[in-house]
């Protein structure tokens, strides 16, 4: 069934429920906002699960972070992305300051309709920085924003299948050097040279300015074109930038798309700039722009439907 939902002002209603009880999420006002492409609601309410203190910050190897990759997968279940191996799971370990990390990386797929052997990735991670300090860094926005629209990705699936078959990968240790994503690339489960490009979504829920970046074309120009094809308006101006050839801070290395990179796969990268709650245990729910994060996922979902549409 296409959705077509009305995000309306919420009043508390969000309610998240977890292994440990429920929890009501954070009272926020938003606009009347309409549109057809995947549901506003669970949109919203992904993201207040997953960055609420049950979750404990998502640090990687943690009980939170165990929940949160348990919470994924059964999203996915949910909007019927089939695993990419056996069981979602994609389990590896790492070294780091002395201490040995157990991590997992979550992977589905969809068939592509007219080029299945070729593989679109889309990735977020899911991890974040836990708890420091006793108190608890929840990272809404870094990046349980990037989370959720892969699962609002999945619904828009459902009445618009890709033509190119796309992964799902909710990575992990990213907060921690990228290290899922690198894992991702040197161990892939499809053929490496089938996938032909990675969009990562790190951070896409806030911004005052009404910006979003987007860092890739710089590199593979014939990606360009499709960024174009997002007409920008008074609701959000998508950007290319912050590549290293304008003077701002350079994204080319900042997230998982790096490692993309780093192996000649072709990236797009969708980012805010770094606002006053990046890395601070504020990066709550209630700080999230829900105007904005919806329009930024619908420019998203703009661009990879142009990039959907040429031959990879």
């Amino acid at each position: 069934m296409k959705y077509k939902c009305v995000l309306f002002l919420l009043l508390g209603f969000l309610v998240i429920t977890s292994c440990k009880g429920q929890t009501e999420a954070p009272k926020i006002d938003v606009e009347i906002i309409e549109q057809t492409w995947f549901n506003s609601d669970s949109l919203l309410h992904h993201v207040a699960v997953l960055s609420s203190d049950v979750y404990e910050g998502r640090r990687t190897g943690t009980d939170g972070a165990a929940q949160a990759k348990a919470y994924i997968i059964t999203q996915f279940k949910n909007l019927n992305i089939e695993p990419l191996n056996e069981n979602y799971n994609q389990d590896f370990s790492f070294d780091k300051r002395g201490q040995t990390y157990q991590a997992s990386n979550v992977l589905g797929w969809i068939k592509g309709s007219k080029s299945p052997e070729n593989y679109i990735v889309l990735s977020a991670h899911y991890d974040h920085e836990g708890i420091k300090n006793d108190k608890i860094y929840n990272g809404a926005d870094d990046d349980a924003s990037g989370i959720s629209a892969l699962f609002a990705f999945a619904e828009y699936f459902k009445e618009n299948p890709p033509k190119h078959s796309v992964i799902f990968a909710a990575v992990d240790a990213e907060e921690l050097g990228l290290v899922g994503s690198k894992y991702f690339v040197e161990n892939s489960i499809v053929p490496i040279q089938d996938i032909k490009l990675n969009l990562n979504m790190d951070m896409i829920s806030r911004s005052d300015k009404s910006e979003l970046f987007v860092i890739g074309s710089r590199y593979y120009k014939a990606l360009e074109p499709a960024i174009k094809s997002f007409k920008s308006s008074e609701n959000l101006t998508l950007l290319i930038g912050h590549d290293g050839s304008d003077g701002k801070q350079n994204w080319t290395n900042s997230s998982d798309h790096a490692s993309f990179h780093k192996a000649n796969i072709p990236f797009l990268y969708f980012g805010v700039e770094d606002h006053k709650d990046y890395h601070q245990p504020t990066d709550d729910f209630e700080n999230i722009q829900p105007n904005f994060y919806q329009n930024a996922l619908v420019a998203i979902i703009t661009v990879f439907n142009a990039l959907d549409n040429m031959e990879l």
